[in-house]
């Protein structure tokens, strides 16, 4: 591979990791809160409904909805904060060992 591909991969890699990722998790985290919101108004209107067939399907369904998005969400929200405290992690090892460095030279 040519040199610049490479150099335009890792900026690409940089670029991804450092901004993408955080909105693309974002965007995943609203829209399950969305369908979040979603399956709670269907549950409130199923109650709303006569036939008792109907009622136990949309009442399941809509449970299942928001079983799914409230799933979904734990799961987008506890890979961003182990991602925070990765990178928090890291920063602080490097400035510790920028301290050290200085202290001994």
């Amino acid at each position: 591979m040519p040199l610049w591909f490479q150099s335009m991969k890792v900026t690409l890699k940089e670029i991804y990791f450092n901004y993408l990722w955080w909105i693309w998790q974002t965007i995943l985290v609203f829209v399950c809160g969305f369908f979040l919101v979603f399956g709670i108004q269907i549950l409130i209107k199923s109650y709303q409904l006569n036939n008792p067939f109907y009622f136990m399907m949309i009442f399941f369904a809509s449970n299942l909805i928001i079983l799914i998005s409230m799933v979904l969400m734990a799961g987008f929200l506890y890979r961003m904060v182990g991602v925070h405290r990765l990178i928090y992690n890291k920063k602080k090892e490097g400035k510790i060992s920028e301290e050290e460095g200085e202290k001994s030279g």
